[in-house]
């Protein structure tokens, strides 16, 4: 796919990517999806990578000290393949718009309880199994929705935010009632090491 879209090129020199040094440290036997490596050995662009060897804590000193504004230093990571690392398992449209949505709610009530400023990277994981519930009565199959929220300096280890209960809560009552498909919502609380910030 990637050389089929570079061929459609003409006028590019370059590929710029946003590695840095914990995505090369753990692209050997821990993480997957890193963007490491997995690039066509015959490649028609010359690779730049000018933060690779500079942890996240240091990427965002250079960010501050070229001038950059803090809406683009201090945002939270993204995973370079998308939302498909966070939909766990076989993609498919409806799980996918449902971990869009839920992570839209999540997103939305830390703001208001003034967490996103404080807790260094968040998100919803929806995994591709589904569970029993009870909507309107009747028996009601759905996804889990996984609540992440971790801080971290490096990025090689991360503690667990600690969520109040009346923000789980309220995030558990909204995710559980206007998205299709959940029907429960678990909190992650599981330090790096021994898992990962992102689940894949």
């Amino acid at each position: 796919m990637f050389d089929e879209e570079a061929r459609k090129l003409t006028d590019v020199d370059f590929l710029a990517q946003g590695t840095i040094y914990p995505d090369i440290l753990e692209s050997d036997g821990v993480k997957a999806h890193h963007n490491v490596g997995g690039l066509p050995e015959d490649m028609q662009f010359e690779l730049v990578e000018p933060i690779k060897l500079l942890y996240k804590d240091e990427v965002r000193v250079v960010g501050k000290a070229l001038g950059l504004p803090a809406s683009m230093v201090d945002r939270q990571p993204f995973p370079g393949p998308g939302l498909g690392v966070r939909c766990l398992g076989a993609i498919t449209r409806d799980r996918l718009e449902a971990l869009r949505e839920a992570d839209a709610i999540l997103r939305e009530e830390f703001d208001i309880a003034g967490l996103s400023s404080h807790v260094w990277q968040y998100f919803i994981a929806v995994p591709d199994f589904k569970s029993v519930g009870v909507k309107d009565s009747k028996r009601y199959e759905g996804w889990p929705a996984i609540i992440r929220a971790v801080n971290t300096t490096d990025a090689m280890s991360a503690t667990i935010e600690e969520i109040p209960y009346s923000v789980l809560h309220k995030i558990t009552d909204r995710i559980t009632h206007e998205v299709d498909g959940i029907n429960r919502v678990l909190y992650d609380l599981t330090p790096k090491p021994i898992g990962t910030i992102e689940w894949e």
